[in-house]
């Protein structure tokens, strides 16, 4: 599939569209209609001093990131916690490279005093999962391959601690951060690092049995019509594992492979009894690590990415630095 104009598209067929965020047409090519501007990585950000640079990963397939360095590094005494970071967006708009994720990664890597590595995952509906589950896998072997010294990237080589790795997403960022958790308690990472801790903020999780406030929409909902056109081909649909971590034949949460997990939640989003259900399962799962639950009240889904400068998204994004130590 290809994107097009909206000039271009006035005449085609349309084959599903979810608006006001996507449309696909019958020939294939596919209107995002939603999404923050591309901006170019900056060697010195003049609010936060992180400095940034773009690198590709792989080229087939093709995955990349943009990598952040804190300003702090300029005269290293120790090495810093490595933060691999999947970006929010459905799966299908959003980017490593956009506006708000690039601001977003300056305000964390400044407060946190970490490393990160802000993966650019295909997206869907021209690259459907489980495609971004493995991007986004292959991308955090790339970073723990240079805990032995195999691959020459500095900013990860000469800065980062590998025995302080953490991943951590938004969103449809923070349901991958859950999928890729769970494979690294089932499958090694390249030089046998392990993951410290993992944060999912406003995690994009679902199922066909309403919980708590959620409608009971079916089909209807927004959620499951994303899902369908994210992944078409999920064997369980919206039951599916990887988008209901607890239905039936699901990996068990007691097998994260990691140590210590948190999960935020905003008071108004329609994602957040999910995000309760998911920390409350964790946490009756067995898993032997420390899960914490974090809410701010009275905010929206990804309120802090959107308005970074209110008092409350200062108060999330502080919340989220002081995990990453």
């Amino acid at each position: 599939m290809a994107s097009a104009t909206s000039t271009e598209n006035s005449t085609k067929e349309i084959e599903t569209e979810i608006l006001p965020a996507i449309r696909v047409y019958k020939d294939g090519t596919v209107e995002r209609l939603m999404g923050s501007p591309m901006v170019p990585p900056s060697l010195e950000d003049p609010q936060t001093g992180v400095s940034s640079k773009d690198i590709v990963i792989s080229n087939d397939p093709s995955i990349s990131a943009r990598l952040y360095l804190p300003k702090s590094t300029q005269s290293p005494p120790n090495k810093l916690p490595i933060l691999v970071y999947f970006h929010g967006g459905g799966f299908f708009i959003e980017s490593a490279f956009s506006f708000l994720d690039h601001r977003y990664l300056n305000l964390i890597v400044s407060q946190a005093n970490v490393v990160a590595v802000s993966v650019e995952y295909r997206l869907a509906p021209e690259h459907p999962l489980p495609a971004a589950f493995r991007d986004c896998w292959q991308a955090l072997n790339w970073v723990t391959s240079h805990s032995n010294s195999n691959h020459t990237e500095p900013w990860l080589h000469d800065h980062g601690d590998f025995g302080r790795i953490y991943i951590g997403g938004d969103s449809a960022g923070g349901n991958i951060a859950h999928n890729v958790a769970l494979r690294a308690g089932a499958e090694a990472l390249d030089g046998n690092v392990k993951i410290l801790g993992a944060f999912l903020s406003h995690p994009y999780f679902w199922g066909s049995e309403p919980i708590g406030s959620e409608p009971n929409e079916g089909s209807l909902h927004l959620h499951v019509r994303v899902w369908n056109l994210v992944y078409p081909s999920a064997p369980g649909g919206i039951d599916d594992p990887t988008i209901n971590p607890c239905a039936p034949g699901a990996p068990s949460l007691a097998t994260l492979g990691c140590s210590k997990l948190l999960v935020c939640v905003a008071g108004k989003d329609r994602l957040r009894d999910r995000g309760v259900w998911y920390y409350e399962a964790v946490k009756n799962s067995g898993w032997q690590g420390q899960v914490e639950l974090f809410e701010v009240e009275d905010e929206d889904h990804a309120f802090h990415i959107y308005n970074s400068q209110t008092e409350n998204a200062k108060y999330m994004i502080t919340r989220l630095a002081s995990f990453l130590l």
